[in-house]
């Protein structure tokens, strides 16, 4: 008799990842902020090589048979479609955590997130096969989606249930450090293709090299998040449920509350986030001169500050509470809403200022912004449920936020921007006072219980 097909197994990527790095010390706190930060660096990398090219390339690339701003319109319509796919990724991936293991599981989605990037980088134009150029490129930015919901690893989890409860702030930010750091990266690859390189050279090849930098770095990030996954401490969570996937649509009945809180309650900050790093290069390539290697320059720059800010944010988190911070930081975007889109219009000065003031608003407000709500989860939902707010905010906040503010300062005006972001605002605001009658409901009614007994 044969013996039967064993599943694919886990086990041998966990062993090969702690070959790499063993030392025969336990992984301590510092180790797990790193490879939150790597791996979190590679998915926003390859997110914002895609968003750079929906308003450089694309619209002349793919859609060449309609004018600049429908074309880039076009463009951002597909930028939205990644995040359609997170939900898929999750439900697929949980499936594949489940009953497969977490590093079969990353392993599959890392790969399809770079492999999907870097068919980007090959991707016939309009003019060698007509519309199919923009049904596979459709396909890629989908593709990416349901690979970064897939990526989700319960690290930063595990890095907040390491963290002492004086450094919850501090360690909350961590995650968030990767988002900046990988515009960065990419502000800067584009940036120097641009200007080494001729208009036309650019288009024909030129900025395919970004999206072939990705499966590289997934493949870095790959090893690096394996070696974490697959630590005792992470074991020993797994095992006792805080960081073991539930079925997702028993979580979503189960814990609806948590999730639309947790969905609503970082709005302000999503849509910001796409307002300051992805919409203002197309402001600026649609309605303005500038050349748009300056642009990408002060980009990077901005994220740079951005990283600075949410640092800050993590301090101030430990001093005053993280609701109070990402609440006081919704006011503030709020007012810079009222003003700060006009200023797109006035020239570099008025730019810089946006840019910049924007990414330090950005910073303060993201830095608190994942997991506000998650400790409120059961346990036994908390690793699922965190996946499912994430990718509920991310929809909700910043995947139309491009399409959505583009149309508006073409056909209403810069000051519809403004009204636009406010709109999170009042989500972020109104999500934070709900959760907090909630939770002082919540106690009391825990101490008439102790009180009964």
């Amino acid at each position: 008799m044969t013996a039967p097909a064993t599943a694919p197994s886990s086990d041998s990527l966990e062993r090969d990842a702690r070959l790499l790095h063993k030392d025969g010390k336990d992984i301590r706190p510092g180790e797990i902020a790193i490879g939150v930060i790597i791996g979190r660096t590679t998915e926003f990398f390859d997110f914002f090589v895609y968003a750079i090219a929906s308003v450089l390339v694309f619209p002349s690339y793919v859609f060449p048979y309609v004018d600049p701003l429908t074309g880039t319109l076009y463009s951002f319509a597909l930028f939205s479609l990644a995040f359609f796919g997170r939900p898929l990724g999750t439900f697929l991936f949980t499936y594949i955590d489940q009953h497969h293991g977490r590093g079969v599981k990353l392993t599959i989605a890392l790969f399809l997130l770079g492999g999907s990037t870097m068919a980007i980088a090959v991707l016939p134009s309009y003019a060698q096969v007509g519309a199919t150029s923009a049904w596979l490129l459709g396909l890629f930015r989908l593709l990416q989606g349901v690979a970064l919901g897939g990526a989700w690893d319960g690290l930063p989890s595990l890095l907040a249930l390491n963290s002492p409860n004086d450094r919850r702030g501090w360690y909350s930010m961590i995650p968030q450090i990767g988002a900046p750091l990988g515009l960065a990266l990419a502000c800067g690859l584009f940036a120097y293709f641009l200007a080494l390189l001729e208009p036309g050279d650019f288009l024909s090849w030129g900025w395919r090299y970004p999206f072939f930098v990705a499966l590289a770095l997934n493949i870095v990030a790959l090893f690096a998040r394996l070696r974490l996954v697959a630590t005792p401490e992470f074991k020993r969570l797994f095992e006792s449920r805080e960081l073991q996937p539930s079925p997702p649509f028993e979580t979503l009945f189960a814990e609806w509350r948590t999730i639309v809180l947790g969905a609503f309650a970082p709005l302000a900050s999503f849509a910001l986030f796409h307002l300051v790093a992805v919409f203002p290069l197309s402001y600026n390539q649609l309605f303005t001169d500038t050349d748009p290697v300056r642009f990408l320059i002060i980009e990077g720059v901005g994220a740079l500050i951005c990283v600075m800010a949410i640092v800050a944010s993590g301090l101030l988190a430990d001093r005053v509470g993280r609701r109070a911070v990402l609440g006081v930081s919704a006011v503030l975007i709020g007012a810079y809403s009222g003003f700060a889109p006009q200023l797109l219009s006035a020239g570099q000065i008025g730019e810089a200022i946006y840019l910049l003031g924007g990414f330090i608003l950005l910073g303060l407000s993201f830095g608190q912004s994942s997991g506000t709500v998650n400790s409120s989860f059961a346990q036994n939902y908390r690793y699922t449920g965190a996946a499912i707010v994430s990718n509920s905010a991310w929809f909700i906040g910043a995947g139309f936020a491009p399409l959505v503010a583009l149309w508006l300062a073409a056909h209403v005006g810069l000051w519809a921007v403004g009204l636009y972001l406010l709109s999170g605002v009042i989500c972020t605001l109104g999500a934070l006072l709900i959760n907090r009658e909630w939770g002082k409901r919540e106690a009391e009614q825990a101490r008439e219980a102790e009180a009964a007994v």
